[in-house]
Parts: C-alpha cells; sequence; structure tokens
C-alpha cells in the first residue's frame, strides 16, 4: 500500500540580516510618496526582483498589516524581513527603512532655528500651507476607498464631530470606538477575501507573549508616567499611545500626536505644523515625524536623545501587533464580526483626518487669500499633475517665503 504524504507547505528561503538590512536601506533611501507608493516599492523588490514572496502571499501580507493600527507600510517591511531572517531580520527592515528619513527630520529640527534667522520665516508658513494641501490630497483619496457609501461617510462625518468636539486624545479614541461599535451593528456583509497561508513561522506562545506586552505598556504606561513623574516616561507613554492607535497610514498620527505634544506645551504648534510639512519632502516612513519632535521639544530629553527616544516608542506597538497577529491572522479574518468592525473603524479615521484638516493644519496655514492660492496650487500640483511631495513641499517653502516679501 503507498503511503500518502501531506502536502507540503511551500518554504521560504531563509538569508541573513545583512542582506535584508541592504535591501530596505535602498528602499529607505529612495522610497518617496507614502504608504501606498511604498507598497508598490515592496512588490517590486520582493516579489518581483528578489522573489522573496509571490504575489498571493505578499497581497494577504498586506491585508494582514491594514487590518492592524500601525503604519501600514512599516509593518508590511517588519514582516517581510521577519519571513527573510527572523527577528533580526524584521529589526533590520525597520532600522535600514526608517534611518534616512529620521536623520533627515532630526537635522532639519536642528536646523529651524539657523534657517529661520537667515531666511525668515516665510518659507516656515510655507511648510504648513503645503500640509494643507498634503493632508487634504489624504482625505480625498482616503475617502474614496474607505467611505465609498452613504452610511460610511456619515459615520466618517460624526467622527470628525466628536474629535473636534472633544480635542483630546481621548476624544480621538471614542471616535474610532464609536466606528467600531457603528460597523459590528451596521455594516455588515462583504466576507473576507480569498487567502493563503503566509510564509511566517511564529508561534501561538509567541504571539500571545507580544500581544500581553502590546496591552501592558498601553495600561501601564500611563500609570507609571504618573507615579513617577518622570518626562522620558511620560514621552514614551504619549508616543506609544499615538503608534498604538493610528488606523489608516502614516497621515491619520497627525492627530494623535498633536494632541500629545502641542497642548502640554512639548512642541510649538508652528513647530509642529513645521516639521509635518518637511516631513512630506524626506522619503521613507511618515511615523519618523515622530523623531523630528523628540528633537524640539522643549522639555528633557529633547536632541538626539529625544528623537531616538519617540521614534522607538511610536513604532514598538507595530512590531509588538505584527508578532501578535500572524498565529491568529488566519482565523480572526474569516469572522464577519472583525470584518464590519474594521469597515467602520476606517470610516472612523477618515472622519480624524477631516478633522485635523481643519485644526491644526488649515487653521494654522491658511490665514490670507495669498496662503489660500499657495494651497490650491499645491493641491493641484498633487492631485492632477501628480507632481511628487517632497517637489511640492519645496514649491510651498518658497512661494511662502515669496509671500512674506510682498
Amino acid at each position: 500500500m503507498n503511503d500518502v504524504q501531506a502536502p507540503q507547505v511551500p518554504t521560504i528561503p531563509q538569508g541573513r540580516p545583512g542582506e535584508v538590512f541592504a535591501a530596505f536601506l535602498k528602499l529607505g533611501l529612495t522610497s518617496f510618496g507614502g504608504p501606498v507608493a511604498h507598497l508598490g516599492y515592496f512588490r517590486d523588490e520582493f516579489v518581483v526582483r528578489r522573489r522573496w514572496l509571490d504575489e498571493r502571499a505578499y497581497a494577504d501580507l498586506v491585508a494582514l498589516c491594514q487590518f492592524l493600527p500601525g503604519p501600514a507600510s512599516s509593518q508590511v517591511g517588519m514582516a517581510v524581513g521577519l519571513s527573510r531572517a527572523g527577528y533580526r531580520g524584521a529589526l533590520a527592515a525597520w532600522t535600514a527603512f526608517t534611518l534616512p528619513s529620521a536623520i533627515a527630520l532630526v537635522l532639519f529640527a536642528y536646523g529651524v532655528g539657523f534657517l529661520g534667522e537667515t531666511f525668515g520665516s516665510g518659507w516656515l508658513h510655507g511648510l504648513k500651507v503645503a500640509a494643507v494641501a498634503v493632508v487634504a490630497l489624504a482625505v480625498l483619496g482616503m475617502a474614496r476607498s474607505l467611505t465609498p457609501d452613504r452610511e460610511r461617510a456619515t459615520l466618517a462625518v460624526a467622527a470628525a464631530a466628536v474629535t473636534l468636539a472633544f480635542p483630546s486624545a481621548w476624544g480621538q479614541i471614542g471616535a474610532i470606538v464609536l466606528g467600531g461599535l457603528v460597523g459590528v451593528s451596521l455594516l455588515r456583509g462583504g466576507g473576507p477575501a480569498d487567502h493563503v497561508a503566509l510564509p511566517l513561522s511564529v508561534s501561538r506562545r509567541a504571539g500571545t507573549a507580544a500581544l500581553v506586552a502590546f496591552f501592558a505598556l498601553l495600561a501601564g504606561l500611563p500609570l507609571l508616567a504618573a507615579a513617577t513623574g518622570s518626562q522620558s516616561i511620560a514621552l514614551v507613554d504619549a508616543f506609544y499611545r499615538a503608534g498604538s492607535l493610528v488606523f489608516g497610514g502614516g497621515h491619520v498620527v497627525l492627530p494623535l500626536l498633536q494632541a500629545e505634544v502641542v497642548p502640554p506645551g512639548w512642541v510649538t504648534n508652528d513647530a509642529f505644523l513645521a516639521g509635518y510639512g518637511a516631513a512630506q519632502a524626506v522619503p521613507g516612513p511618515l511615523f519618523t515625524f515622530a523623531a523630528y519632535l523628540g528633537a524640539v521639544m522643549d522639555p528633557e530629553p529633547n536632541g538626539w536623545a529625544g528623537a531616538a527616544l519617540c521614534l522607538v516608542a511610536v513604532f514598538v506597538p507595530s512590531f509588538l501587533l505584527v508578532v501578535g497577529a500572524l498565529p491568529f491572522w488566519e482565523e480572526l479574518r474569516r469572522r464577519p464580526v472583525a470584518q464590519s468592525a474594521l469597515r467602520g473603524v476606517n470610516a472612523a479615521v477618515v472622519g480624524l483626518l477631516l478633522a485635523a484638516l481643519y485644526h491644526p493644519v488649515w487653521t494654522a496655514g491658511i490665514l490670507n487669500g495669498g496662503d489660500f492660492a499657495l494651497a490650491a496650487s499645491a493641491f493641484l500640483l498633487l492631485f492632477m499633475w501628480r507632481a511628487p511631495p517632497w517637489l511640492v513641499v519645496i514649491l510651498c517653502a518658497v512661494g511662502g517665503a515669496l509671500l512674506a516679501t510682498l
């Protein structure tokens, strides 16, 4: 009698962390255009060129990271590194993809004062005007894909109203929770797409430990910060919480971080928006904006130490969630209630970004007719002419300086 052999799961050849680091460093230096563009760069590099993943496995990996809070493109990068070279590969992928833009933004933070004294503050206001165009385009793009019907569009507007009525991190958390509850109640239907098993080996024990660590830090850091009065722990708490609650991509971190660092007086609103505008002109993940904020903080730790602390804190939740979700993803994504909750949360995320477009982005960037004309021109370049964001940011800085001389 012939033995019946079980089908073999295809294995991915294991590589070295150095190989992963080199591949992602190239992407970290050249990946302009935001998270959607990053996913395109990743597909070209790791599916088409290097063949580390096949097409269906990559698509399923993207679906997982879209489901989780956090920066989707960075999480996909971590997962690709994990699949190629284990946990050290995940760390290598994150480090190489993140450091170029983080270093550039910290250098910008150190140069803001010098450049302002040398060239005046008009160019800094131009960066705030650029942020208006960039965020408006993000709202439009996300609304098209995440609020395609009147129910979800209504939910997005309601979430924006909640966020503006309660201008704090808790108001934004409430809007996200509201979205999930409405999604479970009213947005049923549309089952999960076809998928394949992911080529990632994370045990259930490791996944459970990562999820326990994620929630323990989320609940414990505020208590620890209050008990110790340490500014360092308060920073870790604020940036960890922001990194834990961001659904929908890098732009959505704007209102969460603004609520954490501006009201306490750690960063001025002008410095916040200038840095956000500058973040559009560098490659890599938008979450590296955290490094800029850590560098320009008024209270210590700031400078390079503050930048490193805030950068690590905002990305730690992403790593814990990727590792924690992988062993349970296959079962979770089959559940209709999870899909319904995600649809509601995504609609609420559009509302959060819509509220941020009004305040602080519009209220700080558009002060007169010249600012409006500059923002409209920047939006035209981004939306109709498909100009790269970094070029639009530079043009807005120049335009702001010219307007200041008139």
